[in-house]
């Protein structure tokens, strides 16, 4: 234990003295060694300080773009994004600039949070890694990128359903319709855009889904004078989503509808 002790004093004390010393080409140097076994915190806190010191020499491009790489590697993703965005802005046909473009985007990727939050550095992140295939389209990261624009799209695909889900659910509950309309109205509009936004989503039946059960809902709860137009939609809607997934789980469901649109329909016209 004292042994442990006593080298970790040692590397600390060594650390200091680099820190401190005027000698810049051997702080870089030991900041290098530093980024090649792993010590992150110690290559950031020298770099740092070197990246002005070696502002217009011969290292400038490399202790930059390895200050990002060392944010990257520790975990400080929103500050690697930052500083892999001030490498490519500071030499847009540097040596690193291909890889310091995709790594904007890997940087923002790594940050994106679950779908149920705001997905603000998604969008970010999509628009970094477009940008970077329209700069390089023979990119050597190509397919790392178009599989991380897959990943991040369906991220926002995740959060639409989320959000239109949470809508039906809520149902008719009208705390939250604060400007008219209601929760099932939301569900339909939020959940029609999405499949839109995302024509080949994976989740194309869910929304279908929450589409026509919001439908039928909707025309169930609406008052007197609405009912019928809206009955006959959801019936639509049924019919629609039978034709397009008639082996879907939810077949049955869409055939329960439609009875119950037909059965007020029918109660109408006697």
């Amino acid at each position: 234990m004292f042994t442990v002790i006593l080298l970790l004093s040692s590397c600390t004390h060594e650390f200091n003295k680099v820190y401190k010393t005027g000698d810049y080409d051997y702080k870089y140097e030991y900041a290098k060694e530093c980024f090649a076994t792993g010590k992150y915190n110690n290559a950031i806190t020298l770099l740092t300080d070197l990246i002005t010191i070696q502002k217009g020499t011969e290292n400038a491009q490399e202790c930059l773009y390895m200050l990002a790489m060392a944010e990257y590697s520790n975990g400080d993703y929103e500050s690697a994004a930052t500083t892999f965005q001030k490498y490519f802005t500071t030499y847009p046909r540097g040596y690193y600039a291909e890889l310091a473009s995709f790594y904007i985007g890997q940087s923002l990727y790594m940050s994106t949070p679950e779908p149920r939050l705001d997905q603000s550095p998604t969008v970010s992140a999509i628009s970094a890694f477009q940008e970077y295939l329209d700069i390089y389209p023979d990119a050597q990261m190509k397919g790392a990128a178009q599989q991380r624009l897959f990943e991040l799209q369906d991220k926002l695909v995740q959060k639409e359903y989320l959000s239109a889900k949470l809508y039906y659910n809520l149902g008719s509950y009208f705390g939250n319709c604060t400007s008219g309309g209601n929760n099932y109205e939301a569900a339909i509009v939020t959940a029609q855009n999405a499949l839109n936004d995302y024509p080949y989503s994976n989740l194309r039946e869910d929304f279908a889904i929450l589409i026509m059960k919001s439908k039928y809902e909707l025309a169930h709860m609406s008052v007197e004078s609405k009912k019928l137009a809206r009955y006959q939609d959801a019936e639509d809607e049924c019919y629609g989503f039978i034709n397009e997934y008639p082996d879907y789980k939810e077949r049955a469901t869409a055939e329960k509808y439609i009875e119950k649109c037909k059965e007020y329909t029918k109660l109408i016209k006697e």
